[in-house]
């Protein structure tokens, strides 16, 4: 799967013009899953169902008794969606506030990710003996295994989380997956462009708006037509005020277009259009098509105003 990620910020100023890694075999050779042996999988140790997403690295559970829990991911930092982004924390990315900017929207991504493969899903909780069960907050250290594959090495090996440093088994892999992430610039390690949020988009005319592309993620998984929920692009208000989207227009080059309904993005907040089918929420809308739209190999992402003005055109 090719990502295709913009890690600069577009300011609109419209005024003025996974493949594994190899862990412990538990067994006999298996079959492999998203290029990751079954075998090499934690064993789980507990069964659960998803709750809640908080963000691409907590989540919240439910054991078969009723009760609950909440879980941070072992190995793993994604970027903030509900506080602020250090992008110091982050090799490469510059300490601007394009950096943060572009953080937050892959902080998003990463968020939406976790919410398409575990929301609702039951999943297995994994533990590492070179850890303590619980961190801070009393929060559950675990690796969560879905599919067979082991989640928490896919949100790097995505490029959707760095490696947070700890004594994990397992850290060296991770830390391998990271690295090509990195140099392959996938996820939020688009961010350490240094041009991140100096590029200007000069609408043909219009009131004054700041908006941002964060992402296009053009080329699903698989079968693009048959993921339309892996389709998807992120918006982000990169201005001081809140912005009303309702009305407003997102299309590509070919002309299929997306309305926008009931909804206002405030500062630094994101929303996700996914190609496909599910419940529009504040941050999440479904254009509900039944094939894909952005081409893989290139195309344009066309933001109209409720006027019909054109407020952003940007390729890919």
């Amino acid at each position: 799967m090719r990502r295709l990620t913009f890690g600069f910020v577009v300011v609109l100023v419209v005024a003025a013009g996974c493949s594994g890694f190899t862990g412990e075999p538990s067994g006999s050779a298996g079959t492999a899953v998203d290029g990751q042996s079954a075998v090499d999988v934690p064993e789980s140790a507990v069964t659960v169902t998803v709750t809640a997403v908080v963000d691409g690295d907590t989540i919240q559970v439910a054991y078969e008794n009723g009760t609950g829990d909440t879980v941070r991911l072992v190995g793993v930092d994604t970027p903030e969606v509900h506080a602020e982004n250090d992008p110091a924390e982050f090799e490469g990315v510059p300490e601007t506030d394009a950096g943060a900017s572009c953080l937050r929207g892959a902080g998003t991504n990463a968020s939406s990710l976790a919410k398409q493969r575990l929301l609702g899903e039951t999943v297995g909780l994994a533990f590492d003996p070179n850890l303590n069960r619980r961190g801070y907050y009393d929060r559950l250290l675990a690796y969560v295994v879905h599919d067979e594959a082991l989640f928490n090495y896919r949100l790097v090996e995505t490029g959707h989380a760095r490696v947070y440093d700890s004594e994990f088994t397992r850290a060296e892999r991770f830390y391998a997956a990271e690295d090509a992430a990195r140099s392959d610039r996938r996820g939020l390690w688009r961010c350490t462009d240094q041009s991140a949020g100096t590029r200007t988009a000069i609408a043909d005319g219009g009131t004054a708006s700041a908006v941002a592309v964060a992402d296009v993620h053009a080329d699903a998984e698989d079968n693009d037509n048959e993921n339309l929920n892996d389709e998807y692009i992120t918006l982000t208000n990169a201005g001081d005020a809140p912005v009303d989207l309702s009305g407003w227009t997102v299309s590509d080059a070919a002309g299929h277009q997306y309305t926008f309904a009931n909804l206002t993005l405030d500062p630094n907040a994101s929303v996700t259009l996914y190609t496909g089918s599910g419940t529009d929420t504040g941050t999440e809308r479904y254009w509900g098509r039944d094939g894909a739209v952005w081409n893989n190999d290139g195309d344009t992402v066309i933001v109209r105003n409720a006027s019909g003005e054109t407020i952003l055109r940007q390729s890919y």
